[in-house]
C-alpha cells in the first residue's frame, strides 16, 4: 500500500533563483531554500520516492490536469520575470502510473481529470523551483520522480478543489509510492505595483495582508484547520489568492476533514514582491 509520508504549503518564488546568483540579492533567500532542503531531507528519510506538486503556476481553464510525463528535462527562463529566472537547467524522471491512477479516482468522483504524458507539455515555475532545491542534497541515485498538478485553476470550484485533493489521497494509499504532497503557492498574492516593486522585493504590498497571513497561520499552528476551510473562499477573495488558493484546497483535500495536527513552520512568513510566503510542514 502507498502512503503519504509528508505533505506541506511551499513558496516558490523566482527570487530563490535570484539568490543564488552573484549581486546585490546573492543570499536574500537562503531561509527559503535551506527550508527547501529541509523538506526533501525528511521526505527521503521517510522513503519518500515521488513528490507531486500542485503548481499554481500551471494555468488551466477547464478540468483538472496532471502532468505525468515520462520524462522532463530543458532549460526554462519564465516569462513573466525572465530577469528573476533564465536559463535554469532541470531534469527529472516522471512517475505516469501514479499519475493515470490519480485521474482514475477523480474521474470515479465526478471531477473531470486528465492525465497527460506529452514531451511538449513542460513544467512550470511552481513545480521547477522547489524541485530545483528538493533535488540539490538528494543523492543522484535517490532522485524523487515529479508529477505536476494544474493549481492555477482559473474557473473552478474550491470545493471541487478539495475533493480532488482527497482523490489524490485515495490513489496513493492504493499504489506502491510513497509520496510528499507539496502544495506550491503564495499565502497572500497582491504584487506589488510597478512603481514600488523594488522597494517592495522583501514586504508584503498591504498590511492588511500580511495580518491575515499572519493570522492564517496562527490557525495552523493551533490546528485550527476547520475554522481555516470556512474562512479560506474569502481568505482566496480577498488576499488575492494565487491561482485562487487552488493548490491549498487540494492540501485540504489531501489532509482530510477534521484533521487538526498543528502545523509545523520551517520558514516564517515573509514578504516577497509584495506577497505573503512560508514553508510550513502539515504532519501526517
Amino acid at each position: 500500500m502507498g502512503e503519504i509520508v509528508l505533505a506541506a504549503k511551499i513558496t516558490h518564488v523566482p527570487s530563490m533563483y535570484l539568490s543564488e546568483q552573484p549581486g546585490p540579492h546573492h543570499g536574500c533567500r537562503a531561509e527559503a531554500i535551506a527550508g527547501h532542503k529541509e523538506i526533501a531531507r525528511r521526505a527521503r528519510a521517510l522513503g519518500a520516492d515521488v513528490a507531486v506538486v500542485f503548481d499554481t503556476h500551471w494555468l488551466v481553464n477547464s478540468g483538472y490536469h496532471i502532468n505525468c510525463g515520462d520524462h522532463f528535462e530543458g532549460l526554462y527562463t519564465s516569462n513573466e520575470l525572465p530577469h528573476f529566472i533564465q536559463n535554469m537547467a532541470y531534469q527529472y524522471t516522471g512517475c505516469p502510473d501514479l499519475g493515470n491512477a490519480i485521474a482514475e479516482h477523480a474521474n470515479r468522483s465526478d471531477i473531470r481529470t486528465m492525465a497527460h504524458n506529452i514531451q511538449s507539455l513542460k513544467l512550470e515555475y511552481g513545480t521547477l523551483v522547489p524541485m530545483r532545491y528538493m533535488h540539490m542534497d538528494v543523492p543522484d541515485e535517490q532522485p524523487f520522480k515529479v508529477i505536476s498538478i494544474a493549481a492555477w485553476d482559473a474557473w473552478h470550484d474550491l470545493n471541487d478543489s478539495i475533493r480532488f485533493g482527497e482523490a489524490v489521497r485515495r490513489a496513493i494509499e492504493e499504489s506502491d509510492y510513497k509520496v510528499m504532497v507539496l502544495a506550491s503557492g503564495s499565502l497572500s498574492h497582491r504584487f506589488s505595483d510597478n512603481v514600488n516593486a523594488l522597494e517592495n522585493l522583501h514586504r508584503w504590498t498591504r498590511e492588511f495582508d500580511r495580518q491575515m497571513d499572519m493570522r492564517v497561520v496562527e490557525l495552523w499552528r493551533e490546528g485550527r484547520f476547520d475554522e481555516f476551510r470556512a474562512m479560506l473562499p474569502e481568505y482566496a477573495q480577498h488576499c488575492y489568492g494565487e491561482g485562487g488558493m487552488h493548490d491549498t484546497a487540494m492540501l485540504m483535500g489531501v489532509l482530510g476533514e477534521g484533521y487538526d495536527r498543528p502545523a509545523e513552520i520551517l520558514t516564517a512568513p515573509f514578504g516577497s514582491s509584495g506577497t505573503g510566503q512560508i514553508n510550513a510542514v502539515f504532519p501526517m
